[in-house]
């Protein structure tokens, strides 16, 4: 957990711009799932809150929650407080407090919260299960606990493939990339594991996350978030190289070609004791 923490301590700034607005239609689907549960008040906890982009939406649409925000990344924390500073009025902005911890040691008392969200957290803590029963730990009896999360997928965006491609071609060596060991395996799985925590009422169910990337986004995207220690660790010459060529290669592609598509899970379970 302290290595995901640092590293999102780097790239905090350029997940803030690059990264946060792809995940935005998935993170409203959230709340609009959340809705009833979110119009009714109580305190939220917001469970990786990131950029704080979940919590803060939520409090611009229903004045009578507040929300706790916890993040591992102390980076991460800070451009949530920025960003709640930013679009919120002061009296909105004290409903959103942030603090930063790990998401398998929540600190709070047993049942101190209304409803629990999250959104492409679990698929990065080290141990699910544990998480899962930490939050149902600290939701009152007949709460809800809902996120949404990356589903294992095979298939490859044309514009990874360039890139890869071109890292080859360079002989540029790329990073080790496990990829997302963490993303759920299927549906069941999301629910099975809400079950085993403890959780009642469970469900899960797939979804799609679409993005159209622009060139520059792209390219912005992979060279200040996803592969940002990459790019930035070589050589000046080497690097521009790389960029000119990348943007020259991606260019041709058509619109269809430069839009990203990867099924998402949303899963929800209620304490019910």
């Amino acid at each position: 957990m302290t290595e995901q923490a640092e590293r999102y301590d780097r790239i905090a700034a350029g997940y803030a711009r690059w990264w946060a607005p792809v995940l935005t239609p998935a993170v409203l689907e959230l709340l609009d799932r959340a809705a009833p549960q979110l119009a009714a008040g109580g305190r939220v906890v917001d469970v990786g809150t990131g950029t704080g982009q979940l919590a803060i939406e939520a409090l611009t649409r229903w004045p009578a929650v507040s929300f706790v925000g916890i993040d591992a990344s102390a980076e991460m924390r800070a451009m949530a407080d920025a960003e709640a500073a930013r679009r919120l009025p002061p009296a909105d902005r004290d409903r959103f407090e942030t603090l930063v911890a790990f998401a398998d040691e929540l600190p709070f008392p047993d049942r101190t919260f209304d409803l629990a969200l999250s959104s492409f957290v679990v698929q990065l803590v080290p141990n699910r299960a544990r998480v899962l029963r930490e939050v149902r730990r600290v939701l009152r009896p007949g709460a809800k606990f809902a996120y949404v999360s990356w589903l294992q997928d095979e298939r490859v965006f044309l514009p990874d493939d360039v890139f890869d491609d071109l890292l080859d071609e360079l002989d540029i060596e790329g990073d080790d990339d496990p990829g997302r060991p963490g993303d759920l395996p299927t549906v069941g799985r999301a629910a099975a594991e809400l079950r085993r925590a403890g959780f009642a009422d469970f469900s899960a169910r797939v979804g799609e996350l679409v993005h159209r990337f622009t060139v520059e986004g792209y390219i912005g995207f992979m060279a200040e978030f996803h592969e940002e220690t990459l790019i930035a660790g070589l050589e000046p010459e080497l690097r521009d190289r790389f960029l000119a060529t990348l943007r020259d290669r991606l260019t041709p592609l058509t619109s269809e070609q430069m839009t990203m598509r990867f099924p998402i899970v949303f899963a929800s379970g209620r304490r019910s004791r």
